[in-house]
């Protein structure tokens, strides 16, 4: 059992060192809470200790794949957060072992240990009878949670953005090499990007209100854009003038087949399974909003990031390259 002073509130995360996980340590530690960030890599996440005052923040190892160190790991901590995901599947990092088992890892030791909240970061478009294997073990690790940990808050967010992501610096760092940059299926599949501050705020709320136990919420920004206009978006403000060339679906196929087997592949069979969904806020679904928490636009947060891919650098006179 974890020793803290009277009223000290512990958190464990896993996922610590990942997107969203960094942002989170953050937030919590300036909550004054104490923070457990689980990983199979403490070295790797000694980064995230300034992120509190000494000794408030501490890696831990856990595998979710092991129940005795995931159990440790939670033992003592009244809150419990899981982000861990993967978006391809590697060894022994599959799906189904990460998404579906050790969600249900994660939330049977959150509750054997007695943890007061545990919430879990799921995906919007999780569906049982998805032809991607991502969507569906998504789905199948919701039920898991729900089965171990009842009261358990899930949160669905679309794709999340800000200064470290993964997707607009992906595509902002192509088109500096890049004469155009690809639309799969002509760019027309819809997404609802959600900033990552606000789903930090999400989570936060789902921990401290009591009428959020056992509900499900998608998060997702206050705009619609199609691949189409996240891409215009990406190049006005990264500088850049690239032709955006439609990809067809066979020939994409084709491509992700190839991509798939590099080490860190930029485009699988499985995501081209699910770009051919939208990506956004389901009707009737509960949202941010009902959290409390105010979507805020791309547009304000991606010029503050996306300037770094400006011919000439940050710090050069905006305009658009010829």
């Amino acid at each position: 059992m974890t020793l803290r002073p009277p009223g000290e509130k512990v958190a464990t995360v896993f996922g610590a060192t990942g997107f969203i996980g960094r942002y989170l340590v953050q937030a919590m530690a300036r909550r004054g809470w104490r923070v457990r960030a689980a990983t199979r890599d403490p070295g790797a996440a000694l980064f995230l200790k300034p992120y509190g005052a000494v000794g408030q923040v501490t890696p831990e190892f856990a595998n979710i794949r092991d129940d005795a160190t995931v159990a440790a790991v939670t033992d003592g901590s009244d809150y419990v957060v899981n982000l861990v995901g993967i978006l391809f599947e590697r060894g022994r990092r599959t799906f189904a072992a990460t998404h579906d088992d050790g969600a249900r890892r994660v939330a049977e030791a959150a509750a054997r240990t007695g943890a007061g909240r545990l919430v879990h970061i799921s995906a919007i478009g999780a569906d049982a009878a998805s032809e991607a294997a991502y969507a569906r073990t998504k789905a199948a690790g919701e039920a898991a949670v729900r089965q171990a940990f009842a009261d358990a808050t899930i949160l669905r967010p679309s794709i999340v953005f800000g200064p470290d992501d993964d997707f607009f610096n992906r595509f902002a760092g192509m088109a500096g090499i890049s004469p155009f940059l690809p639309l799969i299926g002509g760019g027309t599949t819809r997404f609802q990007p959600v900033y990552v501050g606000d789903v930090v705020d999400a989570i936060l709320a789902a921990l401290d209100r009591p009428d959020v136990k056992g509900k499900t919420y998608e998060l997702g920004g206050p705009t619609v854009y199609t691949f189409r206009e996240l891409m215009e978006l990406t190049l006005e403000y990264s500088g850049r003038r690239r032709a955006l060339a439609t990809v067809p679906w066979g020939m994409a196929r084709l491509q992700a087949r190839i991509l798939g087997l590099l080490p860190k592949p930029p485009l699988t069979l499985d995501q081209l399974a699910l770009l051919k969904s939208d990506n956004v806020v389901a009707d009737g679904a509960l949202t941010a909003a009902d959290l409390g928490v105010v979507p805020t636009a791309a547009e304000i947060i991606l010029p503050t990031y996306l300037s770094r891919y400006r011919p000439g650098g940050r710090f050069a006179n905006r305009h658009v390259e010829g």
